[in-house]
């Protein structure tokens, strides 16, 4: 036994939730201080500018106007993200009830629906919970999951869109105080998605408990489920939201900029309502639903193989729950670090705020490991033994430090590489920049190279970290670095979050016809929130492969496989099959993203040559048109991706056996993860490209340019081409990775048992 008891531990996780959610709502209200009202005749109705809009007065530029213009604005995309999600949700809704509906029936079939106790998996001489009780209670922590991720989504959506039209108006302040709208709401999101899945999965448990007593190798089997429900979400949540955006962005782009000229999120533009839901449903709703899952992914992966060891077979509740202790620090560290970012430190210029962002992350990082250092003594028992595929492996507790450490600074250094790779204060985007002196086919090239080239540094980091943890702590110590990677997964969806925020801020300064400084300042914030958004992806990337191996492990401990050899033919055509899983649904999301794109590019040049006075801006263009196309071709093309992850572990572990499944999930993994990364990176590499000789800030940036020069436009075509990559395919891939691994070990049970049946029959 650690020094903690088990009382401590039961306070210290739900109020560490609770403080984290009391933190969220006062960074709300501090948010909403910002009121967004035109001509009301209230008494500071005009949020203390009157002393601050010379810029506007000089350009004859009426105040209530403008912000009459952003509260419309702002209202049109609420509405437009709202109404979306709420038609995904119908859909996901009815997903939820069947797939709940198959994991009852396979999960219960084990045993032929016995409600007889049975000899434990890995603890024969005691008696375990029947395989129905697993099958109930699997399928109520999948419904549980899936919720807690569809709430963390449309939470993280509604606290954008609240957010948006605040930071374009904080900006006539100032940079300085823009940025501090746009990192708090994005902090909103952060601990509420971090403090609710904690508070969620902690109460499962506690009522799970209530039913399974000491079976514990039953009850964290059955939580499992949960981090499958989050993941399930998270996938559809992140497609249907990538093609919404890409295909709204890719149209506004193509016709806007390179066809007619005009600049970015201009309201003469048919797209753009449609592009600026697309950063709410996609970047925000979607990515809220990711990281969610792949907390709640590495939380019950480490849960349940600390269920198999010494710790879970001699109810040490606080040794146990050690992975929830670690997420309950993480988020009053995140607390601590979003206090630097918000009162500590002002922005006082544009060229403060990626450095800022920056120093969140190392100052998260610095603290968590004295974090992880306190509680790892404190919870952990000097020495125990962890199931190491079939033997047992003795363990002190400060093997455990060195594995969440590892993780936690793997991710640091994950999200500095991508920083370097995707940020265009350092040479690889301004060569990528560059390039397009000569068209777009040479900036094509050297994007796609710098994307190929971004995946060293965070593969070897990876590799490092799987190598120290497993050999520390085998499948538990994996788990546990995801887990450290993700323990300030606050922080990170604070910094993540804010990027959309800053490109929602300028498309409204740009539509309500602010100033030219005005909307300089949401462009500093907008390539600052590109390259947040690339660190946000490395992250979910990173932890990905972290998770998905952990949950390979558990699977093939549940599956009962001695070893997993690539040598046999069974393995071998799982290997290569799931090798080559990412790029067919990477085709597939391609396909879909270009395919609406196409409806989109064809409606916006009908409408600016159809729509008299619509280029003199004397007539107003029909968005709703673009919002249909957008929100019609994400619901209907979301679903062949992932029919295509859900199935595939399914057929495979029914038709062909639990070796063939270890390999596919092997091949996914290997392969995913490789792909993800370079697709992310190399989209991001492209926007900012674009945004490098937008602003024009160097000599070399203004050779390039001005918008509107041949290297503009070959910068915007990379940037189109960019879209689906590092918004719909890359961010996606991350998701297939690890959903089908803890799809493969919630119907483990289930393959082991009936599995097979081709090579039975032949």
């Amino acid at each position: 036994m650690g020094l903690m008891g088990e009382t401590a531990t039961q306070v210290l996780i739900p109020v560490a939730s609770l403080v984290g959610i009391v933190f969220a709502l006062l960074q709300w209200f501090l948010v909403s201080r910002v009121r967004v009202s035109g001509r009301s005749g209230r008494p500071g109705s005009d949020n203390g500018y009157n002393a601050l809009i010379e810029d506007e007065q000089e350009e004859g530029i009426d105040h209530g106007a403008v912000v009459e213009k952003c509260a419309e604005i702002q209202r049109a995309i609420s509405v437009g993200a709202t109404s979306f999600l709420f038609t995904e949700y119908k859909y996901l809704g009815i997903f939820m009830i069947a797939f709940g509906a198959i994991i009852f029936l396979f999960l219960g079939s084990v045993n032929g629906f016995s409600t007889k106790s049975e000899p434990c998996t890995y603890n024969p001489g005691n008696l375990c919970k029947p395989a129905l009780a697993n099958a109930i209670f699997s399928t109520i922590a999948f419904l549980l999951g899936a919720l807690t991720s569809v709430l963390s989504g449309f939470l993280g959506m509604k606290i954008a869109t609240y957010a948006n039209a605040r930071t374009t108006l904080e900006a006539r302040k100032g940079v300085g105080k823009a940025f501090k709208i746009a990192f708090r709401s994005g902090a909103v999101m952060g601990f509420l998605l971090a403090a609710n899945g904690l508070l969620v999965l902690y109460i499962a448990i506690n009522l799970f408990k209530l039913y399974y007593g000491d079976d514990w190798e039953g009850l964290y089997e059955a939580i499992t489920g949960y981090g499958l429900g989050g993941s399930s979400m998270a996938l559809f949540g992140r497609v249907g939201g990538g093609i919404y955006t890409k295909a709204a962005d890719v149209g506004a782009d193509l016709v806007g900029k390179v066809e007619r000229n005009i600049p970015e999120d201009d309201p003469r533009n048919p797209a753009v309502i449609a592009d600026n839901v697309g950063d709410n449903v996609g970047d925000i709703a979607g990515m809220g639903s990711d990281l969610f899952g792949s907390y709640a992914e590495s939380s019950c992966a480490a849960l349940f193989v600390a269920s198999i060891s010494s710790i879970g077979i001699g109810h040490d509740y606080p040794a146990m729950s050690y992975p929830l202790i670690i997420s309950s620090v993480g988020i009053v560290v995140c607390l601590i670090t979003t206090i630097f970012a918000t009162d500590m430190f002002e922005i006082k210029k544009v060229s403060q705020i990626e450095p800022s962002l920056k120093r969140q992350l190392l100052i998260s990082t610095v603290l968590m490991t004295a974090g992880i250092a306190l509680v790892t003594f404190l919870a952990l028992p000097s020495e125990f033994t962890l199931f190491d595929f079939g033997t047992e492996k003795s363990v002190k507790n400060w093997y455990l430090f060195f594995c969440v450490s590892i993780g936690l600074w793997a991710g640091l250094a994950i999200g500095y590489t991508t920083e370097y790779f995707t940020s265009n204060a350092y040479g690889p985007v301004q060569d990528v920049a560059d390039s397009c002196r000569t068209g777009a086919a040479t900036n094509v090239i050297f994007g796609l190279a710098l994307g190929y080239k971004s995946v060293i540094i965070p593969i070897f980091a990876i590799a490092i970290a799987i190598y120290v943890s497993f050999s520390l702590a085998a499948m538990y110590g994996i788990a546990m670095a995801a887990l450290g990677m993700l323990s300030t997964i606050a922080t990170g969806l604070a910094i993540d979050a804010y990027g959309p925020i800053g490109d929602n801020a300028g498309g409204i300064a740009e539509m309500a016809g602010m100033s030219h400084k005005i909307r300089e300042r949401t462009d500093a914030l907008d390539a600052a929130g590109n390259t947040t958004a690339a660190i946000g992806k490395g992250f979910a990337i990173g932890s990905a492969a972290l998770v998905s191996l952990a949950l390979f492990g558990a699977f093939v401990s549940r599956a009962g496989i001695k070893v997993v050899d690539v040598l046999t033919p069974k393995v071998f055509i799982g290997l290569i099959i799931g090798a080559m899983l990412p790029y067919w649904f990477s085709a597939m999301t391609m396909k879909s993203v270009g395919s609406a794109a196409l409806k989109m590019v064809e409606e916006v040049r009908r409408q600016f040559n159809d729509i008299p006075g619509l280029m003199e801006g004397t007539t107003k263009p029909d968005y709703a048109t673009c919002v249909k196309i957008s929100t019609d071709a994400s619901l209907r093309q979301m679903i062949p991706p992932g029919a295509l992850v859900m199935l595939t572990p399914l057929i495979a572990g029914t038709f062909f056996g639990v070796e063939t499944l270890a390999g596919v999930l092997a091949g996914s993994l290997v392969s995913g993860v490789q792909v993800a990364i370079s697709a992310s990176n190399t989209g991001g590499a492209w926007d900012n490209a674009k945004k490098y000789i937008e602003a024009g800030a160097t000599e070399h940036a203004r050779i390039l340019g001005p918008k509107g020069s041949d290297a503009h436009k070959a910068a915007v075509i990379g940037d189109t081409v960019g879209d689906p990559l590092k918004d719909t395919s890359g961010p996606s891939l991350n998701i297939l990775i690890k959903l089908m691994a803890v799809e493969s070990l919630v119907f483990a049970p289930f393959f082991a048992t009936h599995g097979g049946l081709l090579f039975k029959l032949f």
